[in-house]
């Protein structure tokens, strides 16, 4: 499928160090296999640290924000599995995903069905 994950790995709370990095190396440890976590450079969330996007072919882009490292990894592994799960490629019922489900930024559709 090319699942990816991307995280922040610049953005940070003030006073604070970027955690996007380290929050990325604990994900690739509990994501299903051929699901890659990768890290970028600023994704315009920086006042609401971490980001976090799902991208899949023939799937919806997800992009979220306020992913807190140290209490949201249950909740990411969810959310990833559920976007890897997702009939048509849209998350229609989130609640297995936690707090993450009210930290959603946007939703770009994916292709439209042919």
């Amino acid at each position: 499928m090319g699942l990816r994950v991307i995280i922040c790995d610049t953005c940070a709370a003030v006073g604070e160090a970027p955690q996007g990095a380290a929050f990325a190396e604990k994900l690739r440890g509990r994501v299903p296999a051929g699901v890659s976590v990768e890290t970028t450079s600023c994704m315009n969330q920086c006042d609401r640290p971490v980001s976090l996007a799902l991208r899949a072919e023939g799937h919806d882009i997800y992009l979220f924000h306020s992913v807190d490292p140290a209490r949201d990894l249950d909740d990411a592994v969810a959310l990833i599995t559920l976007y890897a799960q997702a009939e048509g490629g849209t998350i229609t019922d989130a609640r297995p995903a936690g707090r993450l489900r009210h930290c959603l930024t946007g939703r770009i559709p994916g292709p439209a069905p042919r």
